[in-house]
């Protein structure tokens, strides 16, 4: 069973193809990321997904249920890009109505919000109300709601966009965690260095249609391999030459393209050769730079 699977999903508004023909499957239990340029049609996929929006054609399943199962719905959490609570409201009573909305019981409520306010960093603040919160607390609040209830799949749209560096290395750290307690984790960001760093999987989508999908490894391919040595020697110079390295002013020679798999055998092939390495550095371009290639092509 998979946490999300999706079959030639799509929805029309009028004449516009917002989603077209949308096939994946997200394994439960991983970190899963969701990209694309603005107007792509991730957020129209994620309200398909979350039922509050009707496809047009095909089909799609949450945790094994169809997109109108109330038991799958009380198993996701979901954070929207953009949402408000009543600003009158203490972060502890916003929490706590959504337990009761929930169904949360009575007797454990108290104790999963305030683990929910400690987790997220506003315990010292559970009794304030939200309207003197900044913007980047009153993202964690809309974090923890998405919390409540200790769902099996998470739905995250730019959980990081107002945070401060601490608020996004709370959420990159807190991430792992929830994937360790089994949860499933559909992150959609334009933080492509903050997906690179947290998801096991990404899938890239462009005008409603997948245009790549696979891990990290898969998506980036190959990298340049930077080697140093305590001294390069003529003989050595000639065979790392044959091997298609070029060379710096250093006691070094850099590979501009190789694949991981090929590492091994080089360096150990290297020492054979008499080699003394220092160092190793691979270089490998970034996700940001993977997707603009992906739009470009």
């Amino acid at each position: 069973m998979f946490a999300i699977e999706t079959r030639d999903l799509t929805k029309r508004f009028g004449s516009r193809v917002a989603v077209d023909a949308l096939t994946i499957r997200v394994q439960q239990g991983e970190v899963f990321g969701f990209l694309g340029p603005n107007g792509a049609g991730k957020t129209t996929a994620v309200k398909m997904l979350l039922g509050l929006v009707m496809p047009t054609s095909g089909d799609a399943a949450i945790l094994g249920k169809p997109l109108t199962s109330l038991e799958a719905r009380r198993a996701t959490g979901y954070l929207p890009e953009l949402f408000r609570y009543q600003e009158w409201l203490t972060a502890r009573e916003v929490l706590g109505w959504h337990a009761a909305v929930l169904t949360i019981r009575r007797a454990e409520r108290s104790a999963h919000v305030n683990g929910i306010l400690d987790r997220i960093g506003l315990a010292r603040r559970a009794d304030d109300k939200v309207g003197t919160f900044s913007k980047g607390m009153q993202q964690r609040l809309g974090l923890g709601v998405a919390l409540l209830g200790d769902p099996r799949l998470i739905v995250l749209d730019e959980p990081t966009s107002a945070l401060d560096p601490v608020g996004r290395a709370d959420v990159r750290a807190l991430l792992p965690e929830l994937k360790a307690n089994g949860a499933t984790i559909f992150l959609n960001s334009h933080l492509l260095a903050e997906v690179e760093a947290v998801c096991d999987r990404v899938a890239v989508i462009d005008r409603g249609q997948l245009v790549a999908i696979g891990t990290l490894d898969e998506l980036l391919g190959h990298f340049a391999l930077h080697i140093s040595f305590s001294e390069i020697s003529d003989a050595l110079r000639q065979h790392l030459t044959a091997r298609g390295a070029s060379f710096d002013a250093t006691a070094s020679a850099l590979f501009e393209r190789i694949d991981r798999s090929a590492v091994p055998e080089l360096i150990a092939d290297l020492v054979r050769n008499g080699a003394a390495i220092t160092a190793v550095q691979p270089i490998r371009r970034t996700l940001e730079e993977r997707f603009l290639e992906l739009l470009r092509e």
